[in-house]
């Protein structure tokens, strides 16, 4: 056996049982998916069959669908830059030599360790009318109480608000990696030339931040679409829709009224939608990570 048969082969028999993990519980899965959704759900008395794009005609006509979509669309766009720039700002606070930056660096942290289930009922206590923490403040500024979570003009807000809580934290380590990753020499460079610290920043910091951006945008992108644990626990999607997000919709036609076909189209709908976000991300971030 030659060396680089030898290599080839050491390769594969090294990459192969994440290989197998991916297939048998990503691709498969989706594969499944797409099948089931050119189908009807079975029943009782009724066996599945195939229906083509039958599904896929009623997602076009369903407003429950279209409200999911709107509602997910005005999150992604709330959570994805305040969470990452939220991140960012608090990353680069602590990088510096600060009274305090351990205390600020667990602190920021700390929403991150929590499980969602238990944020959202932290927040739950927070928004809770008369009596929540919210109003308590408020109420301070002569602010009458309001409802936040029953409110269709607020609830969206109030969920977005704890999504951007919760995440800010997790992105942040990523970049304060990044950030210590950089050479201290660039700084000391910058302090001869008599750089200020946003010239710094926006010329030497942000420029070696972008891969370590791309990937937490990518993240934020799936996260915006894929966390659902605490609409389930604060508002179930109400009121009248205001917070249903589309895996929160396909959570509720699949397991809730039971139909599987029409919950596996959603699911083809869903991964369409982060694939063609996914692409459009790498191909314009892609040439600013690797300044080409």
């Amino acid at each position: 056996m030659t060396t680089r048969l030898r290599d080839t082969l050491t390769g594969w028999a090294l990459v192969a049982p994440a290989m197998i993990l991916l297939v048998a519980f990503t691709h498969w899965p989706a594969l499944a998916s797409f099948w089931e959704s050119l189908t009807s759900t079975a029943r009782p008395r009724r066996p599945s069959r195939f229906v083509g794009a039958a599904n896929y005609e009623q997602i076009l006509a369903d407003p429950v669908f279209w409200r999911a979509l709107t509602n997910n669309a005005w999150y992604a766009l709330a959570t994805i830059p305040l969470a990452v720039g939220l991140a960012l700002l608090m990353a680069v606070w602590v990088n510096d030599r600060i009274p305090g930056r351990t205390f600020a660096r667990v602190a920021y942290f700390t929403p991150t360790i929590l499980p969602m289930i238990a944020v959202a009922n932290i927040w739950l206590f927070f928004y809770t009318p008369g009596y929540g923490l919210l109003d308590q403040v408020t109420g301070l500024a002569g602010i009458p109480s309001r409802n936040w979570l029953g409110s269709s003009e607020t609830a969206l807000g109030a969920v977005t608000l704890v999504a951007i809580w919760k995440e800010a934290g997790f992105f942040m380590i990523f970049y304060l990696a990044a950030l210590q990753g950089i050479p201290p020499v660039l700084a000391e460079a910058a302090n001869l030339e008599g750089a200020s610290r946003w010239t710094y920043f926006r010329r030497v910091q942000l420029p070696l931040l972008m891969p370590t951006t791309l990937f937490v945008l990518v993240n934020a992108i799936i996260n915006a679409f894929r966390t659902v644990d605490h609409i389930v626990v604060m508002t179930r999607g109400g009121p009248d829709n205001a917070t249903t997000l589309l895996l929160f919709y396909i959570y509720e036609t699949g397991f809730k009224y039971w139909d599987t076909a029409y919950a596996a189209a959603l699911t083809v709908v869903l991964l369409a939608i982060l694939g063609t976000v996914a692409a459009i991300q790498y191909g314009w971030l892609e040439r600013r990570v690797h300044y080409r």
